[in-house]
């Protein structure tokens, strides 16, 4: 790759590596710059761009950064479009990271071209959650760095999976001494229950009985009995030796004792053991508690289908003091970086005057145009999709039959498009954090288009507005960012939002995709007929 000042005349193709503010516009850093693109810069007083050149055994930083997550990416994890390149890698529902960690330090060793990070193997995760990322530093990485690290993190399968929360059911034993507070135990019980519910879990059961290793033992049995994937044991006194009254009443039910003990602060007296196959865990005080300790770190697993053996437990040191805090069980769920949240609508509510008929029923390969739009939309991340009608509704209702769709109906579609634009919008989710703009006729879409849009869109970083272009022509769809939307809401007659662009030109970004389905919308009987063939 070929980096640094380049002359106008060799720089066609070449990416971008500073932002420059033109008249008229900005050209961001990352842009690959077309013959339309010089031309300009040469209007401007431009002679040379700083830049990158590939070469025949570069690979686009976004190509390689989709290679390498499809390599890592296992069950249960889905990647996100690249975009410069970067893929973010999100958990498909709750449950444990699990990465190989030998395999995620070869891959970074491999280059510094090439980065992966991950949450820490084990780590607990809710769905949409962030769980990895790759990024390809420069804006290339030579073929055979890229091919390398696809078998680093193919061998041996994905080195990133997810072990979803299988929903266990779990069973609770309490014991008691004289003087046991039975708040004190009504207590346990709603703690445990909202850490088994954390994790997917239910507490179905709850029995006790007298601190004694024949009621224990009986105990156990009764638990055992009932089907259930996980026994629980809170003693009235705590376990202080594995000869002690729990693990020996454990023993006598027929259990086996795994190990007593754990380095993790508080948790230090957990005990693991085992009975007919099922794990029981002998809860260390500081469980009567929804503060996290140990008990979370084993119960997580045993939730995720992980085994737990005693290496793994006492293996748990590092990163083990958990004393200073403050925190409930899944303590990174709130903050913890996840997909963003966009949403999708569709306008279909025009009059469609040019075509003489609604172009949005017209067949499309024995598909009504417009459910073949909304299919598309569907098939990409966005959610929910939101159908704007108004002309002929009831007929384009009819064509979407059986679609995840809602509806909204705009019933002043036929002032223009900034009607059913707003319509739309004023349906928007409150939670969705950016709407993606679709056109009803506009069918040859493809939902990785969608996807790149929001993999570009980032306020944070001057992306409020993403628009896709082909060989340097905007199209649609145009994803906005929420904060937009009360501009929006403001528009009048058959103008669409594009004037907003120019007025927030600093927050624009343009997605180069290679497809000029963004730009083929069906307006006349001539448009549908090239569409057709």
């Amino acid at each position: 790759m070929r980096f640094g000042s380049l002359p106008l005349d060799e720089a066609l193709g070449a990416v971008l590596a500073h932002s420059l503010h033109l008249p008229g516009g900005t050209f961001r850093k990352g842009r690959v710059l077309t013959a339309d693109d010089l031309e300009r810069l040469r209007a401007a007083g431009h002679t040379a761009v700083a830049a990158a050149k590939l070469d025949g055994s570069d690979v686009a930083e976004d190509a390689a950064a989709a290679r390498i997550a499809a390599a890592l990416l296992g069950p249960g994890l889905s990647a996100s479009a690249a975009y410069t390149g970067r893929v973010n890698l999100f958990a498909e529902a709750a449950g444990l990271l699990v990465a190989d960690a030998a395999r995620i330090d070869a891959l970074n060793l491999l280059d510094e071209a090439v980065t992966a990070a991950t949450l820490p193997s084990l780590a607990p995760v809710e769905a949409g959650q962030m769980a990895a990322t790759v990024k390809i530093i420069p804006f290339a990485a030579p073929e055979e760095v890229v091919a390398e690290a696809e078998r680093i993190a193919r061998d041996g399968g994905p080195a990133l999976r997810l072990a979803p929360y299988r929903g266990i059911r779990a069973g609770l034993l309490q014991t008691t001494l004289p003087g046991t507070k039975p708040g004190m135990l009504d207590k346990t019980v709603e703690v445990t229950s909202a850490r088994l519910a954390a994790v997917a879990g239910e507490l179905v059961l709850e029995r006790r009985c007298g601190h004694t290793e024949a009621e224990v033992a009986e105990g156990l049995a009764a638990l055992a009995a009932e089907g259930l994937d996980l026994l629980l044991v809170a003693g009235a006194s705590a376990i202080t030796d594995r000869r002690d009254v729990l693990p020996a009443g454990i023993g006598l039910a027929g259990g086996t004792v795994v190990h007593f003990g754990m380095p993790v602060d508080p948790g230090n007296l957990l005990l693991l053991a085992r009975l007919g196959g099922v794990p029981v865990l002998g809860l260390p005080g500081c469980a009567r508690s929804p503060k996290l300790n140990g008990f979370d770190w084993v119960l997580q697993r045993v939730a995720a289908g992980v085994e737990v053996t005693r290496a793994d437990i006492m293996r748990l040191g590092v990163g083990g003091l958990l004393t200073e805090i403050p925190s409930r069980p899944l303590p990174r769920a709130e903050a913890a970086p996840r997909a963003p949240r966009i949403a999708a609508l569709v306008l279909a509510a025009g009059l469609s005057r040019r075509m003489g008929a609604n172009k949005l029923l017209a067949d499309d390969g024995g598909v009504p145009l417009v459910r073949r739009t909304v299919e598309a939309v569907l098939a990409s991340r966005a959610r929910p999709v939101t159908v704007v009608t108004g002309h002929q509704s009831e007929a384009v209702r009819a064509a979407l039959a059986g679609l995840p769709v809602s509806f909204v109906h705009a019933a002043d579609h036929a002032e223009g498009l900034s009607a059913s634009l707003k319509a739309g919008l004023r349906a928007l989710p409150a939670e969705a954090e950016g709407v993606l703009v679709c056109l009803g006729d506009m069918p040859r879409v493809p939902p990785a288009v969608l996807d790149r849009l929001a993999a570009a869109w980032n306020p944070l970083e001057g992306r409020a507005i993403c628009v896709p272009t082909f060989q340097g022509r905007r199209g649609n769809p145009v994803l906005w960012d929420r904060r937009l939307v009360p501009e929006m809401l403001e528009l009048t007659g058959d103008q669409g939002a594009r004037g907003l662009m120019a007025r927030h030109a600093d927050q624009l970004c343009e997605v180069a995709v290679e497809t000029d389905g963004v730009l083929l919308d069906v307006d006349t009987p001539e448009a549908l007929a090239a569409l057709r063939t």
